[in-house]
């Protein structure tokens, strides 16, 4: 599904930057993407795909690591608990890159 989203955001962006029809469709595409992200629906979905995937990913995570076990790395798996512990006390959302996990 983010694939697709991604992609549909790419055309819309493609769309928008090749067309002749200048600022006025630019603005009329960028109000009604507003629209839509604002819409209750739309955050509601999106917001239970997030959760959905956070549930996913604890899931796997205890998969993979039931059957990896003590074959990691204990340095790799000292700075998989160290991160583990950081988020899940609200000390920090990003990570070492900058990024976030909104």
């Amino acid at each position: 599904m983010r694939y697709r989203l991604t992609f549909v955001a790419g055309l819309a962006l493609g769309y928008v930057l090749g067309t002749r029809a200048g600022r006025e469709r630019y603005e009329q595409l960028r109000k009604t993407a507003q629209q839509v992200a604002q819409n209750p629906a739309v955050r509601n979905t999106a917001e239970s795909a997030a959760q959905q995937g956070r549930e996913f990913a604890g899931k796997a995570y205890h998969a993979v690591s039931e059957k990896v076990g003590d074959r990691v790395p204990d340095s790799v798996a000292e700075r998989v608990r160290h991160l583990r512990e950081r988020n899940t006390n609200g000390t920090r959302t990003d990570d070492d890159w900058g990024t976030s996990n909104t």
